[in-house]
């Protein structure tokens, strides 16, 4: 009271304020950003770890698919199919590279990374196996038609003889991306010299038993009605799978490192599948002829030279 007899209007130092109860809604959205926040920064993290890896993987299947383009190229220039001679040694030549890719590059490394196991050959085996399993899957369940087969095989389909022998070779391409992206996987992993240069030599010998495999492709596509051009991009999207499924590899061998040798011995059975079922029959279509056969030496050879001298 003031002397007036007035009320003091001087304001309260002191107040009750009943707080407000935080929302449900609210609740939702920090944990929202909480989560969201987590996960941007595991990702950033993988990202950082395995940037590298990711740049060599990409690196060396996209060679890969570079030299599937060159071949294909070829039906810009010439319109006349490959003879049948030049088929038998370019199918010889590229079943030389993968088995000796298979067992220098994917089944040795998996062999030696699993030493000190209870059970050393276990992961290669198994990985083997299943490699081998998911290829039979494949080739169950995708339309395609090999080379040296009078009927297409799989589900049966409304495509053309040509698109399915296109289907067929991209189908193969798959392990060949695949163990180029574990190849690059081991040599982040260890991080020693030699596997990176092992992982280089790989990429070089599937790059170079690519480019008469594209021309393989683009050139049945021209005989069978379609332009230069529309042959060339066939041809060379054939080979698109293999930086897909080596840049995806690597994602997987960066969560399941532990893994890696059977990862490995999943790509050489893959691989050696395509080898027997495919590549060596097509390749001894005339069994008359030894060219084919000196073929497939002549590429394991470079592809076993290429490996101990790099890797």
């Amino acid at each position: 009271m003031t002397k007036g007899g007035a009320v003091s209007s001087a304001p309260l130092l002191f107040h009750s304020v009943s707080p407000s109860p935080l929302s449900a809604k609210s609740l939702r959205s920090f944990f929202r950003v909480y989560i969201i926040t987590i996960i941007i920064n595991i990702y950033r993290t993988v990202m950082s770890d395995f940037s590298l890896v990711l740049q060599m993987a990409a690196l060396g299947t996209g060679f890969c698919f570079l030299m599937t383009t060159l071949g294909a190229a070829s039906v810009l220039f010439t319109g006349k199919e490959s003879s049948p001679a030049f088929q038998r040694i370019s199918l010889g030549f590229a079943a030389g590279i993968m088995v000796a890719a298979s067992v220098w590059s994917l089944l040795i490394p998996s062999l030696e990374a699993s030493s000190k196991d209870a059970i050393p050959w276990l992961p290669a085996t198994g990985g083997f196996v299943l490699g081998i399993a998911f290829l039979l899957l494949m080739d169950k369940t995708i339309p395609h038609w090999h080379p040296a087969e009078d009927s297409p095989e799989g589900p049966k389909s409304n495509h053309s003889r040509t698109e399915l022998l296109v289907a067929a070779v991209t189908l193969h391409n798959i392990p060949e991306g695949m163990s180029v992206g574990l190849a690059f996987a081991m040599a982040a992993i260890t991080g020693e010299a030699s596997t990176l240069s092992a992982a280089g030599a790989l990429a070089l010998g599937i790059g170079i038993q690519n480019i008469p495999e594209g021309a393989a492709v683009a050139l049945p596509l021209k005989d069978a009605g379609q332009s230069r051009v529309k042959a060339f991009i066939g041809g060379s999207l054939s080979g698109i799978v293999e930086p897909i499924f080596g840049i995806l590899v690597v994602f997987a061998a960066s969560f399941i490192q532990p893994y890696m040798p059977w990862l490995l011995g999943f790509a050489a059975g893959a691989m050696m599948f395509v080898v027997v079922e495919e590549l060596i029959p097509a390749a001894h279509l005339d069994s008359k002829r030894h060219d084919s056969t000196l073929a497939v030496m002549a590429g394991f050879l470079l592809m076993m030279v290429l490996d101990t001298s790099l890797g």
